[in-house]
């Protein structure tokens, strides 16, 4: 049985300072409701400051070995020149104090400043070499962040190329996907970023507690005390941004969505002939109208937040400075290690800032990578295993009372439908819309799992199949095919892009002239090797029926021992049509389902089953159906009556 990736009831509760959900929207669409697939997302947001602190290091562990398994030499000098910088930044504050110390002790101005010397040389050194490892530590952090996202895509297209097709009718599976290449694919390059700058501003105040210890060890606890409140600040507005990213994600796929259809060449010529502008400025308005106040109550909780953790914040940093006087007027620090604690308090603070804003970067960035990881492994749990008996071919295909329900539906598309379908049939499978017929084809071909019954090749269950051995023996031509933006070699090419030149099979033009489609091909502007795409510079367009023509090649120069057609003929002219089906009879060793509404192109059909609400009611060849009192000959019948009145 196929496994779905179901939403998951749990109905998350916000905390009075969070974003408002879709709920407080005044807007009653039941597709921009909350999935259950937020609900891991939620919960962790919700974590309390405490709870972060302890996540941390779990959260640099993880991003240190996305780098170092991305590149090992650019993660060492990334990591290992920070640390470097930060004992040249200790070695140069105290080299400083030796400076003011020679500089206020007593004597002529002369002999202070040559006394001073050997002190000022070495804070000079000092400061010179953190700047050089400052700057290849960048240059190496910098060479990470392409890499991490070549690396990161990769995995997510490798994973949604794999999963099963099943997956994408799920709309929490479309929801959890669309929320991940938004922003869980993109912050996997920041985590690692943010974590190297967390690790440049740790050591910066570690390196600055070091010279402040030395100079006066009481001035440390103060340091690390000034750091809570912009700690604090910093992940309660990280995780309020956060909620309320998850409460708008579904508002924000319908204005992506309502943005498309303004917004594109393949829509311009309906929105146009059906004047729809109007509404879709409407639909579009309301939207944005609900997503901008959401944008305003956040910026003001933001504000709030800020406000409070910078007042907090500035009580701090007043409290350090009046320690820092008091101990200077009762003679407990001298005046020179006074000016350099001070100078090492301004280099703390600004360490400190870029540790703070670094956590408050990774620990927001970490829960949308966090989302890419969940996907990915529940992706991968729905990706067919890589694993079986070897399939070559088959000489029988039997369903056995297979049925398929699609996720969120209570009738079955499929139900029980057993048939048997033999190497070097043609078979056909028809009925009225909605029948059933495309999801069976489907199941058929594989691309479907059932959710009952069996399906077997030479009696063997599919499911103890390899499925990438099985799928190699299976061309479909779906009536819903997608205009690649390729040339027209290349569209025809991808239907097997792995076979070898000296390969057996038909050439390119050989399966382009089957389909009809060699002489429109070669009347294109640079034959087959123009793009199919106007959005490119030289870029062609087909009309519809050339692209069937185009798709049914593809299919056909795939060379399948089983081939599906799903109204392989729905664009096509007339000679076009008849060339097509006349092709399809001629291969004895291949199987051919055909779904077509069009039933005279069924006359020759080995099999003829009949689909009704997902089951099978009628099956046999033309002359029988047509002799039994039944759907098969009155859908027949009123299609010939059309040629017959125009006759008469």
């Amino acid at each position: 049985m196929a496994t779905v990736i179901g939403p998951r009831r749990s109905t998350p509760t916000d905390g009075p300072d969070e974003a408002a959900g879709p709920a407080d929207d005044g807007l009653d669409l039941p597709e921009l409701a909350d999935g259950g697939w937020m609900h891991h997302a939620t919960e962790f947001a919700h974590t309390s400051f405490r709870a972060v602190a302890r996540r941390l290091p779990r959260l640099v562990r993880e991003a240190i070995a996305l780098a170092w398994a991305t590149n090992r030499r650019d993660t060492l000098v990334a990591i290992g020149l920070n640390l470097a910088a930060g004992v040249m930044t200790t070695l140069g504050l105290l080299a400083t104090t030796g400076v003011l110390r020679e500089l206020f002790a007593a004597g002529p101005t002369p002999d202070r400043v040559r006394a001073a010397l050997p002190a000022l040389v070495l804070a000079a050194a000092a400061v010179t070499a953190k700047g050089t490892l400052t700057v290849t530590a960048g240059w190496a952090q910098a060479r990470l962040i392409p890499q991490i996202n070549y690396a990161v895509e990769l995995r997510l297209f490798e994973t949604t190329t794999a999963v099963e097709l099943a997956a994408f009718d799920d709309a929490g599976f479309a929801e959890e996907m669309d929320r991940v290449r938004d922003r869980g694919m993109a912050e996997a390059a920041s985590i690692v970023d943010h974590t190297v700058n967390l690790i440049t501003g740790v050591v910066g105040v570690l390196a600055t507690a070091a010279a402040v210890t030395v100079i006066q060890p009481v001035l440390l606890p103060c340091l690390l005390l000034a750091a809570v409140p912009e700690a604090v600040t910093a992940v309660r507005m990280a995780r309020r941004q956060y909620l309320d990213m998850l409460a708008r994600i579904n508002r924000r796929r319908r204005m992506w969505m309502l943005a498309h259809l303004m917004a594109n060449r393949h829509t311009a010529a309906e929105v146009r002939a059906y004047q729809m502008r109007d509404f879709l400025l409407t639909e579009f308005r309301r939207m944005m109208t609900v997503e901008t106040a959401a944008l305003l109550r956040l910026a003001r909780a933001q504000s709030r937040t800020r406000a409070v953790g910078m007042s907090v914040g500035g009580i701090a940093a007043f409290a350090i400075y009046a320690v820092l006087g008091g101990l200077l007027l009762t003679g407990v620090v001298a005046l020179a290690a006074a000016a350099t604690a001070l100078l090492a308090l301004q280099s703390a603070r600004s360490s400190l800032a870029l540790a703070v804003y670094a956590t408050n970067n990774l620990y927001e960035d970490a829960l949308y990578y966090q989302d890419y990881r969940d996907f990915l492994d529940r992706a991968d749990s729905r990706t067919a295993a890589g694993q079986g008996r070897p399939a070559a071919g088959f000489e029988c295909i039997e369903l056995d009372r297979v049925s398929l329900r699609y996720p969120d539906t209570d009738a079955p598309a499929v139900d029980e439908v057993s048939l048997t379908v033999r190497r070097g049939e043609v078979i056909a499978l028809v009925g009225e819309n909605g029948s059933g017929k495309t999801t069976l084809a489907k199941l058929i071909a594989g691309l479907y799992r059932p959710t009952g019954g069996v399906i077997r090749w030479d009696g063997v269950d599919v499911a103890e199949l390899d499925p990438a051995a099985t799928a190699a023996q299976v061309a479909v031509m779906t009536q819903e095919w997608w205009k690649f933006p390729f040339t027209a070699a290349q569209n025809i090419r991808i239907g097997r892009y792995d076979r070898s030149p000296d390969a057996a099979g038909p050439t390119v033009e050989d399966a382009a002239r089957s389909a009809a489609a060699h002489d429109m091909i070669a009347g294109l502007p640079f034959g087959y090797d123009t793009l199919l795409a106007r959005e490119f510079k030289n870029g062609h367009d087909l009309s519809g029926g050339q692209w069937q023509r185009l798709v049914a090649a593809r299919g056909l120069y795939r060379d399948a021992r089983l081939l599906i057609c799903d109204e392989p003929s729905a664009a096509l002219d007339a000679r076009a049509e008849h060339a097509l089906f006349q092709h399809l009879r001629r291969r004895p060793d291949r199987t051919v389902v055909l779904i077509t509404h069009r039933l005279a192109n069924v006359r020759h059909a080995d099999q003829i089953f009949v689909m009704d609400h997902g089951r099978l009611v009628q099956q046999g060849n033309h002359d029988a159906l047509m002799a039994a009192d039944g759907p098969y000959r009155e859908l027949f019948e009123l299609q010939a009556s059309g040629y017959l009145a125009a006759s008469e």
